[in-house]
């Protein structure tokens, strides 16, 4: 990928959102490309965290394992979307595991380089900040989830979270959006079984909150809201 056109994607990640094309540039070049078969370990939970991710191509699980040893999947990164910065920025360990679920294509950012950039431009550091407060609550919602609701509010919530990635402050109307993931993967996203996700994909179609065409789905957020029962 070009300069030009990582630039171009830095402005869609939710961390550098709304900052200017110079800072932007500054960033881009700093960077370097890293690339990842499927199934390939990017890190793991315990590793130093020397960089950050931005995937340019591809799907990566975020994941933790259970004392139990069962896989616990809490989010995937896709294009445009950052990973692994939180071991970064407070050089404390990692806090999951990142696995290429499909061939990735990322560009990396160094701790180095990214002090250095904070230093000169200090509407960056609050960028990111302000990015990490958004994925601290995004975080407590799905505890809460898990914890609290039966699997179609979970699942709703889950399909209003990726529909407003995919366009940012929409809250009402038709959204499409792509899983590009097996009812096994999302059902670790959500934290069932997969038995319980397909029924639960069936019920939501039945209420109209989406229409199904593959791994596609036509996504109602304002019934999504309704059965996601966040009013």
């Amino acid at each position: 990928m070009d300069r030009e056109e990582l630039v171009r994607v830095l402005g869609e990640v939710a961390a550098f959102e709304g900052l200017p094309t110079m800072t932007l540039k500054a960033v881009a070049g700093e960077m370097r490309p890293a690339g990842f078969t499927a199934g390939q370990s990017i890190f793991s939970r315990g590793d130093t965290g020397q960089e950050l991710y931005v995937v340019l191509k591809g799907r990566v699980r975020l994941s933790v394992l259970t004392l139990e040893g069962r896989e616990l999947s809490f989010t995937h990164a896709t294009e445009g979307q950052m990973f692994g910065e939180i071991a970064m920025l407070d050089g404390g360990p990692r806090t999951a595991d990142a696995t290429a679920v499909n061939a990735v294509e990322a560009a990396s950012l160094g701790q180095p380089q990214l002090r250095r950039l904070m230093a000169a431009d200090p509407e960056l550091a609050m960028a990111l900040i302000r990015c990490l407060c958004g994925r601290l609550r995004e975080a407590d919602m799905q505890l809460e989830g898990v914890a609290l609701h039966r699997i179609e509010v979970r699942l709703a919530r889950y399909l209003i979270g990726l529909a407003r990635q995919r366009k940012p402050g929409t809250e009402a109307g038709i959204v499409e959006v792509d899983l590009a993931m097996s009812q096994s993967e999302l059902a670790l996203l959500v934290g069932a079984s997969r038995p319980k996700v397909n029924g639960a994909l069936v019920a939501l179609e039945e209420q109209g909150a989406i229409t199904r065409s593959d791994s596609r789905l036509k996504c109602d957020l304002a019934v999504l809201g309704e059965i996601a029962e966040l009013g």
